[in-house]
């Protein structure tokens, strides 16, 4: 029987828990996009709490594709004595790290690119702050270079794997989406022409790292939104992710645009209400022959094991949670099986615009008025 804490081997690379940081924003990045000293050591906090696969925050693969201060940048060569910082702060405790590779597409901001930002269609829809400027056919071949390039750094500066971030209504999401991609040329139209960026994309990726470097994606299951993404359509981009041989897909759902469904839902405090992904994850899952990550409103012991234990899922990928608990993971595995204290709040992100990088209000809250009554 599987269980959260077998060992598994993901394209030889050797993993000690089925239990993954899912990306997010940290805010801990210079103004260019550097890492930190400050990041390294958030993301060995988290290697030392026990997390079988880090994946890091969003990094841009080129300036105009940033999205928020604090975003680290995989666009450059400037950056690997630091991108090799971080990499091994994790390692030095054990860890494993993969990189994430984005472009923020339309939903960067004209100030955050440094631009007019760029997209598969000039469109103004709720999930953009601004109108984009559509792609031309060679800034498209220009882009899919750059995301083979960023992954060439990554692995360069001994990082274990990369992930291509096609969710959450960026730039590789903005392709699949029929509400944001309304092109009639060869990369538009069907699901079989919106999804040749990504495809594209992960070959360019593949080709910089080679056959035996993992390589991983994260695709919404659905946008949750009127026009956008459907289940049906992430299958057929999934198939073609499996086909071409990627190594594991991380299914999340929805755009900043979708209302309650968005992929950072808040009041999660019951276990009905978890894992609000896990359907169009089980039915990728049967669709596709490679490894399947769920991430969404994981937060206790007795859903996540039974998601693997049923073989819902093959990994499960938290975020929130652990802001929290860098320690969740040990803690499950010494034996408390209390739910994470995570109560899906959102407070954890406001820092990282004012403080210099995301953390737990709640638990500074409390920490603080246990402080007192001492």
């Amino acid at each position: 029987m599987k269980t959260l804490f077998d060992e598994t081997l993901l394209n030889g690379m050797v993993l000690k828990n089925r239990l993954v940081r899912s990306a997010t924003w940290e805010g801990m990045a210079g103004s260019d996009g550097r890492p930190t000293e400050k990041l390294a050591e958030y993301n060995a906090l988290l290697a030392e709490g026990g997390v079988g696969l880090i994946i890091t925050g969003y990094a841009f693969i080129r300036p105009d594709g940033k999205q928020l201060p604090g975003q680290m940048g995989i666009h450059t060569d400037d950056f690997y004595l630091r991108l090799r910082f971080l990499a091994d702060a994790v390692h030095r405790e054990g860890g494993k790290i993969c990189l994430q590779l984005v472009h923020c597409g339309g939903q960067a901001s004209t100030q955050s690119a440094g631009r007019r930002p760029l997209a598969p269609s000039a469109v103004k829809v709720d999930q953009y702050p601004d109108t984009p400027d559509e792609l031309t056919e060679g800034e498209i071949r220009e882009l899919i270079a750059a995301f083979g390039d960023g992954a060439r750094r990554a692995m360069g500066c001994g990082f274990d794997a990369v992930q291509l971030h096609a969710a959450h209504g960026y730039l590789i999401n903005q392709f699949l989406s029929p509400l944001t991609n309304r092109r009639t040329d060869a990369w538009g139209g069907d699901i079989q022409g919106r999804s040749r960026f990504l495809l594209e994309c992960y070959r360019s990726v593949r080709g910089a790292v080679g056959a035996d470097y993992p390589v991983l994606v994260k695709l919404n299951g659905s946008d949750n939104l009127a026009g956008g993404l459907t289940l049906e359509d992430a299958v057929h981009a999934a198939r073609a992710l499996a086909e071409e041989g990627v190594d594991a897909i991380e299914v999340s759902s929805g755009t900043p645009a979708s209302g309650g469904e968005t992929p950072v839902r808040q009041h999660i405090d019951t276990p009905g209400q978890e894992a609000y992904n896990l359907n169009p994850a089980v039915v990728i899952r049967s669709a596709v022959s490679c490894p399947v990550m769920v991430v969404g409103g994981i937060r206790s012991f007795d859903v996540a094991s039974g998601i693997i234990r049923r073989g819902e899922a093959d990994y499960l990928a938290l975020a929130r949670p652990l802001i929290r608990e860098p320690g969740l993971p040990l803690r499950w595995q010494r034996g408390d099986e209390s739910p994470s204290r995570c109560i899906s709040c959102n407070g954890c992100f406001k820092p990282g615009l004012t403080q210099g990088g995301i953390r737990c209000v709640i638990d500074a809250i409390e920490r603080e008025a246990k402080y007192v009554s001492l």
